[in-house]
Parts: C-alpha cells; sequence; structure tokens
C-alpha cells in the first residue's frame, strides 16, 4: 500500500527557511520519479520540483530555482525539500506525489510565511 507522509511545515517569517519530509511506505521513492507540489489558497495545484528515479536529477519551478532544493535520502526511504528565502507567495500546502503531479499523495503539509 502506497503512503506518503509530509512533515515539517509551519510559520515562518519572510526570508526564513523550512524543511519539508516526505516518507514513504509501500514502495522504494529511488524507483520513482516524485515530485513536490503545493495549493495555495484559492489556487490550483503548482508544480515545484520533480526528482527523477535512480539517478536523482532534479528540476525545479522558476518560481523556487535557487530558492529550493530537493534531495532524497535512500536509506530512509524520505525525501526533502529544503526552502530558503521564503516569501508570501510561498504560503500554500505543500504535497510529495508519486510518478507524476497529479499522482498519489500524502495529506499534506500547510506552510505560512508571514510577519
Amino acid at each position: 500500500q502506497v503512503q506518503l507522509v509530509e512533515s515539517g511545515g509551519g510559520l515562518v517569517q519572510p526570508g526564513g527557511s523550512l524543511r519539508l519530509s516526505c516518507a514513504a511506505s509501500g514502495f522504494t521513492l529511488s524507483y520513482y520519479y516524485m515530485y513536490w507540489v503545493r495549493q495555495a489558497p484559492g489556487k490550483g495545484l503548482e508544480w515545484v520540483s520533480r526528482i527523477s528515479a535512480g539517478g536523482g536529477f532534479t528540476t525545479y519551478a522558476d518560481s523556487v530555482k535557487g530558492r529550493f532544493t530537493l534531495s532524497r535520502d535512500n536509506a530512509k526511504n524520505t525525501l526533502y525539500l529544503q526552502m530558503n528565502s521564503l516569501n508570501s507567495e510561498d504560503t500554500a500546502v505543500y504535497y510529495c506525489a508519486n510518478g507524476s503531479p497529479s499522482g498519489p499523495r500524502g495529506q499534506g503539509t500547510q506552510v505560512t510565511v508571514s510577519s
């Protein structure tokens, strides 16, 4: 049974940092493309970042490039999203998704950037 559990969100001031985690069970993360996506209030789902299967090549949306870093710990079967220089436009519920941006995902973790 595929299960994804996101954590690490919270309230942070503009310019601050957070690290999100996505713990996977029921499958091996490194065998699949994995995504971080987000949904801001009143908006649709937005692709944030992707890591390839195997070699773990990462790509980023222009809106987060240079600020966010996606990584994977194969031993822990966990994804991470390091988020730096956060601003109000990053406020959203963040999800990790399996296989595609609209693939199976967890319950999400709320990130709120506000002073």
